[in-house]
């Protein structure tokens, strides 16, 4: 009896301990401590720093991935235009907000099938002339501006397919451009994205190299703009020296003589 008593007692002191031990380790594993908090604080804010823009870059790439899709097509449907059409170049019509709605865009679209094509992912409108525009391509139909000396100038008295800008005439003489005229195409830039960071006051603070005073600038891509050429293929443009140096007429005037001067 003694000996069980005592295993007993042994047993029961064994229980004790061990409902003791396991009090202490509940204890020991309840919460963070303050230091042990702000660790993983500081650990998940170093993370976020490392990937937040990793995530960002790499939407972007995406959104330039998908500029330059739709830029092809729309370069595919100009060329189709011109093929059905005798090699005759659409008629040049830009940021017209009347109704019915005019632009090359309108022209075009038969062959595009989706007007989505001339929306730039990164289109988020600008400050034009102190109108805030949400869209461009809401606005006017297109995210890209077309190449005014490229396109042909329709200008005879009461022809409604006059070619117009900001619904006003423009003043160049009459001439449809034939597809032969172009010496350059796979240099002559067509259409491009409204918005190019060279155009920024950053490098243009003055906006007297493209035009661009301060109050119309936003920026859309941050790496370059999307530009299509008169072949037909497009091509993401990352410097202003680039863009300089692309056609802008069917006899081959560079973009650094001819912008500003009609042919833009």
């Amino acid at each position: 009896m003694r000996a069980l008593r005592r295993r007993n007692a042994g047993g029961a002191r064994n229980q004790t301990h061990s409902r003791a031990s396991a009090h202490v380790g509940i204890q020991h594993e309840h919460g963070f401590t303050l230091i042990e908090l702000l660790v993983v604080i500081a650990i998940i804010a170093i993370l976020a720093a490392i990937l937040f823009p990793v995530f960002t870059s790499a939407k972007e790439r995406a959104r330039v991935a998908t500029c330059l899709t739709q830029a092809r097509q729309v370069g595919t449907a100009v060329r189709m235009y011109v093929d059905d059409n005798n090699s005759s170049w659409p008629i040049f019509q830009m940021y017209c907000t009347t109704t019915p709605h005019k632009g090359v865009e309108v022209q075009v679209l038969p062959y595009a099938k989706s007007q989505g094509i001339f929306e730039c992912p990164d289109d988020t409108g600008g400050p034009n002339g102190g109108q805030n525009i949400e869209s461009y391509a809401k606005k006017f139909g297109s995210s890209y501006r077309f190449t005014k000396g490229c396109f042909s100038i329709v200008n005879q008295p009461g022809n409604p397919d006059n070619s117009t800008q900001n619904d006003a005439q423009v003043n160049k003489p009459h001439h449809i451009i034939r597809d032969a005229e172009f010496e350059f195409p796979s240099e002559t830039r067509i259409m491009r994205d409204e918005m190019m960071p060279w155009a920024g006051p950053k490098e243009d603070p003055t906006g007297t190299r493209y035009w661009y005073v301060p109050d119309w600038y936003r920026q859309w891509h941050p790496g370059g703009a999307t530009v299509i050429f008169a072949d037909g293929h497009a091509q993401f443009v990352t410097s202003s020296t680039s863009f300089d140096s692309e056609r802008v007429s069917p006899n081959g005037v560079f973009s650094r003589d001819g912008y500003g001067h009609g042919y833009d």
